[in-house]
């Protein structure tokens, strides 16, 4: 099932887990061109709800802020398919509402409670990836070259780990090479 079909066009709206869809891409990708849509919520709002009749008894805003980097948790499943061509990804920064409701079903990271449905409440701003070289926008013009994770990390502010994930995925794209260690730090350089 695709979510949009527009002429040659496929388009797929996936929240998460990019591992999910992978061998529905593989397929769709041999004869046509497809667009995958992500969603990050740059600011969520959660709704409380009640178990016995579904009325809403909060509201609080979640401390998490989602960025563009975030992308890069679901691009490490699926580089291969980037790096081929015939696919482009948008990712849309937006507001959301979760509803949330503590029927005890839910995750245990959310203490029992489930996600009863999402809203979108506006869209941000709009990136769209069409080709491989689209990917180095991510990375700060002040990067030094060549650049370890740390000194991604650092310009970046986001942790070591999550600047490995978009390194180990540029390179696998095609647009980073590895150009040497200093230390024991792996040294990247943008790939001509």
């Amino acid at each position: 099932m695709i979510d949009i079909v527009r002429g040659d066009l496929l388009i797929e709206i996936q929240l998460a887990n990019f591992s999910a869809i992978k061998p529905k891409l593989m397929r769709l990708l041999n004869n046509h061109k497809v667009h995958l849509v992500y969603p990050i919520s740059e600011k969520k709002w959660v709704i409380h709800t009640s178990t016995l009749n579904g009325q809403k008894f909060g509201r609080r805003k979640s401390p998490r802020k989602g960025r563009l980097t975030d992308l890069f948790n679901e691009l490490i499943r699926i580089p291969s398919l980037v790096s081929k061509g015939n696919i482009s990804i948008e990712v849309l920064m937006i507001e959301s509402e979760e509803i949330w409701c503590n029927d005890g079903k839910g995750s245990w990271r959310r203490r029992d409670v489930s996600i009863k449905d999402r809203k979108l409440i506006r869209v941000f701003e709009r990136k769209i990836f069409e080709n491989k070289a689209d990917f180095l926008k991510v990375l700060p013009k002040d990067l030094p070259d060549p650049f370890s994770n740390k000194d991604l990390a650092k310009s970046l502010g986001i942790s070591v780990n999550q600047s490995r994930k978009v390194t180990y995925s540029l390179r696998k794209i095609g647009t980073l090479m590895q150009v040497g260690k200093s230390r024991n730090q792996m040294l990247f350089t943008r790939h001509p």
